[in-house]
C-alpha cells in the first residue's frame, strides 16, 4: 500500500504517536482577522481521536 501523498505534505507524527496537523485559514484574507486569531492558526494543532484511524492508515507504507 503506498503513502497518501497529499498526507504525507499535511501531517506529521509526534514522538508519542500523536498526529500533528496545521490550521486552515491562514493563507488569503488576513485583513480581517485580528492579530490574535493569526497567531493562532500558525501554531499547530494535534488531529482529534475521532480522525486518527484514517489518518493513519493514509500515512501507512
Amino acid at each position: 500500500m503506498k503513502t497518501n501523498s497529499g498526507a504525507k505534505k499535511r501531517f506529521a507524527l509526534t514522538g508519542t504517536g500523536k498526529i500533528k496537523r496545521k490550521h486552515a485559514f491562514h493563507s488569503h484574507i488576513l485583513t480581517k482577522k485580528s492579530n490574535k486569531r493569526k497567531r493562532g492558526l500558525v501554531k499547530t494543532g494535534l488531529i482529534d481521536e475521532s480522525n486518527e484511524k484514517q489518518v493513519l492508515a493514509m500515512l501507512r507504507k
